[in-house]
């Protein structure tokens, strides 16, 4: 079974080796058939602290590596607006 691979925006990155990660995803609604945005925080491992607040990444899913991190970097996609 291959790895899931998520594309979000890094809202955080203040702990070592660790970014968090806003994954946002679009989907119809049975009922009322209007579009809905539902979002989903990951903490993702970031080996080399590479990803900056506001970069858009993508990460991959991995062994549990602490508690709440079982993602990890896999690639920056784009550099944030600073």
């Amino acid at each position: 079974m291959p790895k899931r691979i998520l594309q979000g925006v890094v809202v955080s990155d203040k702990n070592d080796k660790t970014i968090v990660v806003l994954v946002e995803r679009r989907l119809r609604h049975p009922v009322l058939k209007k579009t809905v945005r539902l979002s989903k925080k990951y903490h993702a491992h970031d080996e080399k602290n590479e990803a900056k607040s506001g970069d858009i990444v993508r990460i991959e899913e991995t062994r549990p590596l602490s508690k709440q991190k079982r993602w990890a970097l896999v690639e920056k996609v784009a550099a944030g607006q600073a």
